[in-house]
């Protein structure tokens, strides 16, 4: 059994055609992957019900992915791009003040008055939360969740090429989105539409939520070769009482944890590590971690040498999901945000 994984083992060549750019034209018309219990299956993401079995529980991040990208302007004209990462107001009752990263040429000092796009000023105050790393803390001249929803953009990651649109705006938030806060989708939930939700009630699979704020992050690469060295990013999150109680109810009867997507593990597996008391993670999940929470993991198609492959190595060994990857490029799955989906099941040691 191999523990000792470096970067490189977790690279694979992807073409460029299989990254979706657009969302299937319904939510659950995606491809599904079953790679339960070291098998290797194709299938429709129709196919879910009859996958899981009664007793069985769902866990959803209920986010909300915020229009957190917003344009402006210095004093000296020249162009910048500001993306939100965190509302601080609510924490620290300053007062319209947000932590963002800062695309621009040449950085402003503290100080510095910024228009925006839209008539609202965003002034620079240092970094945060310490003098150095990628975010900034401005003070913004209104609230920033309706700054955000009347001229912000949709936050769409860095593979995918068009501008945001109205469809984006529908197609990249999940239909249970619940807790503004995200500047990334869960996006294993995209698949869900209310007919699949009600399929899935109708055979006595429970639902339960948690809420991770998805940070830019998310997308943050590796460049370290050993993977010890890299340092995680926070995300807040909570794992309310009513789904702890689901979780246990579900244990008791015999059933299974099925979390939807990466960050609704990372929530649960925080919870049970540093207490329910825990608010803010940047749990680093690579294989010989110790899942105690989540028994089946239904995620999308991830980027190459990123950390959500480590984590979903972690979760069904390395040489398991190495091989459903070259299968999925093989018959040409769709990869990322807008993919297909992949059905996977926690196998006792990563190998």
């Amino acid at each position: 059994m191999k523990t000792d994984f470096s970067l490189s083992d977790f690279d694979f060549t992807l073409p460029d055609e299989l990254i979706a750019q657009h969302p299937a034209a319904e939510r659950s018309a995606s491809r599904l992957l079953d790679g339960r219990g070291g098998a290797i299956a194709d299938r429709r993401f129709t196919d879910l019900p009859d996958l899981l079995e009664p007793g069985d529980l769902l866990v959803f991040n209920d986010t909300q992915v915020v229009k957190a990208r917003l344009f402006g302007q210095k004093a000296s004209g020249g162009k910048l791009e500001l993306l939100i990462e965190r509302v601080l107001s609510p924490l620290l009752d300053a007062g319209h003040e947000v932590a963002a990263h800062m695309k621009v040429s040449k950085k402003p000092l503290p100080g510095a008055v910024l228009q925006m796009d839209g008539g609202f000023t965003a002034t620079l105050l240092g970094r945060w939360p310490e003098d150095h790393g990628p975010l900034y803390r401005f003070k913004l001249s209104s609230d920033p969740y309706a700054l955000m929803a009347e001229f912000g953009h949709v936050p769409l990651p860095p593979y995918i090429t068009h501008t945001d649109s109205s469809d984006d705006e529908q197609r990249y938030q999940t239909v249970f989105a619940r807790h503004p806060g995200a500047v990334a989708a869960p996006t294993a939930a995209l698949h869900f539409d209310e007919a699949m939700l009600a399929k899935l009630e109708a055979r006595g699979i429970a639902r339960a939520s948690v809420t991770l704020h998805v940070g830019a992050g998310t997308f943050q690469p590796v460049k370290t070769e050993n993977i010890a060295d890299h340092v995680m990013h926070f995300e807040r999150f909570e794992v309310p009482e009513a789904t702890q109680a689901a979780i246990a109810a579900c244990k008791l009867r015999g059933g299974r944890v099925v979390a939807v997507g990466t960050t609704t593990v990372r929530a649960l597996e925080s919870s049970a590590k540093f207490g329910p008391a825990c608010d803010d993670t940047n749990i680093f999940i690579t294989p010989g971690f110790d899942f105690q929470v989540v028994d089946v993991l239904l995620t999308n198609f991830h980027l190459p040498k990123s950390t959500l492959m480590m984590l979903v190595s972690a979760f069904s060994g390395h040489g398991h999901i190495m091989a459903l990857y070259r299968h999925a490029i093989e018959q040409r799955y769709r990869f990322f945000s807008y993919g297909d989906a992949m059905l996977l099941q926690r196998t006792a040691a990563s190998t």
